[in-house]
């Protein structure tokens, strides 16, 4: 019986070494990796951030799992992420493995085709803007599912600007927007042949 009891105790103080330990290494990390470690900014972002809370709960309570282990899982994945950042600088790599941000209304139209695409509802567009204190479907400029599964809406400025077409740059359209521009014909000459 009481070599039971000591056996869990000296379990319990190993959880509470691997719990603090992979607790300092994760702030250490953080602060050598900088404030992007848990941004979220992108879809990378996000996974980088469920698998450190994946390591940490893991090294923290599993007897499978050493503290030494967790410490270099953790170190491994901060430095992936970092890499993964600064390739994300060239744009074709950026365009090879990120999502682009959608764009669900425009102004007041709702863009039933990114709807689908983005598996959401009316009820679930009016939601946000709800939680974004919308009253009056006037006062939406766009709303965009951001690459990181957030939702943006953009409200009409109290001043009357309107909104800079940079801001929706990177934003993927729909036919049904008025800010879908579709592609330019190709140029004739007079004969009425395409031009090579």
């Amino acid at each position: 019986m009481f070599s039971g009891l000591i056996t869990s105790w000296q379990a319990l103080v190993l959880v509470v070494i691997s719990t603090l330990g992979i607790y300092v290494a994760m702030i250490i990390f953080s602060r050598v990796a900088g404030l992007r470690s848990f941004s979220q900014m992108t879809n990378f972002d996000f996974a980088a951030t469920v698998a450190f809370g994946s390591i940490m709960a893991t090294t923290a309570v599993s007897s499978g799992v050493s503290l030494l282990q967790g410490i270099i899982a953790l170190g491994m994945l901060l430095a992936a992420q970092t890499s993964i950042a600064a390739l994300r600088k060239r744009g074709s790599f950026e365009r090879l493995t990120d999502n682009r941000p959608l764009l669900l209304m425009d102004g007041r139209e709702e863009l039933s085709r990114n709807l689908e695409r983005a598996q959401m509802t009316r009820d679930d567009l009016y939601s946000k803007l709800r939680l974004a204190g919308v009253t009056h479907l006037e006062q939406v400029q766009a709303v965009v599912l951001e690459t990181t599964g957030e939702v943006s809406v953009l409200t009409v400025d109290p001043n009357g600007r309107s909104l800079e077409n940079r801001m929706l740059s990177s934003v993927e359209t729909s036919p049904e927007s008025p800010r879908h521009a579709p592609p330019d014909p190709p140029n004739r000459n007079s004969s009425g042949q395409q031009d090579t």
